[in-house]
């Protein structure tokens, strides 16, 4: 047994000076951390940008309900989209879009008209399956000047179906063919002479009998083609025939001066009229298409 040899139960080992650290082994645990970010629920999302949207109308609400009865435009503006939504349903966006612009240009005629009058006249209200309206407080100073204002909306109305033809030759692309033709018809059909339309408006400086022969002639037309926006204008037609000519015959001086035109605007605004229906006619002809409204 080598000297100085000792069982190792007999061996004594000190213990470690305080603050040593321990050299033996132990589990290792990661600190905690927080957990993961969940994502945003589908209701959070939605009403994220609503939110938003919301401030801003609320920061600014006060100046645009100020600002948007001043401005006429965006009732017109709203009126048109309304009206080419709803002629999309039927022909598709593109055409019913080209035709609610030819509409707006028809109807600024008469606005046009009107303010060289010195009547003051509203924009342009769209009513869908109906066409357009316009607000003013008389239609002139005697039956001449009405004429004038009915033949202004045919005129630049066809001017601008018109405007489709060199377009359509130019791009090869048969929706404004379409759109002249649809153009050029519209006009027409807004020249018969009975009232409210514009040949009843034109009539009005011919001769107050024109507009029991427009009457009768679109009595026919109702009869032919059967159709409830012809058969709502016939009976309008009818009252408004009835009334003007009740109030004519019982009007005094003051009426009878209304009607009275000298006869060389009265020749004019005949040969207006008869120009305009010939210019008219002679435009369906040559943009006519044998296809559907839809294939172009």
């Amino acid at each position: 047994m080598p000297p100085g040899w000792l069982p190792p139960s007999a061996v004594s080992v000190p213990p470690a000076p305080a603050g040593t650290p321990e050299l033996l082994p132990r589990t290792f645990e990661p600190p905690p951390q927080a957990p993961p970010p969940q994502p945003p629920s589908g209701l959070r999302r939605l009403l994220g940008p609503l939110l938003v949207a919301g401030a801003f109308l609320f920061k600014f609400g006060k100046v645009a309900l100020l600002a948007l009865p001043k401005l006429k435009i965006f009732t017109t503006s709203a009126s048109m989209l309304v009206s080419v939504a709803a002629y999309s349903l039927i022909w598709g966006w593109r055409f019913a879009l080209g035709f609610v612009v030819l509409l707006f240009i028809h109807e600024m005629g008469h606005v046009i008209q009107l303010r060289r009058e010195g009547i003051q006249a509203s924009a342009p209200m769209f009513i869908p399956f109906l066409g357009a309206v316009i607000s003013a407080k008389s239609l002139g100073r005697d039956a001449a000047a009405e004429a004038r204002v009915g033949l202004a909306g045919p005129i630049l109305g066809t001017l601008g179906a018109a405007a489709c033809i060199p377009i359509a030759e130019a791009t090869g692309n048969d929706l404004f063919r379409a759109l002249a033709f649809i153009g050029f018809f519209l006009n027409l059909f807004n020249l018969l002479p009975v009232t409210p339309l514009d040949g009843g408006r034109a009539m009005a400086a011919l001769s107050p009998w024109m507009w029991f022969v427009g009457l009768f002639l679109f009595g026919i037309l109702a009869f032919t083609f059967p159709n409830p926006i012809i058969l709502l204008i016939l009976l309008v037609g009818a009252w408004d025939t009835y009334r003007r000519w009740k109030a004519y015959r019982a009007g005094g001086p003051e009426s009878r001066a209304y009607y009275t035109v000298p006869p060389r605007q009265r020749a004019l605004t005949l040969a207006v009229y008869l120009g305009l229906v010939a210019l008219l006619v002679v435009g369906m002809d040559a943009t006519y298409l044998d296809r559907d409204l839809g294939d172009v």
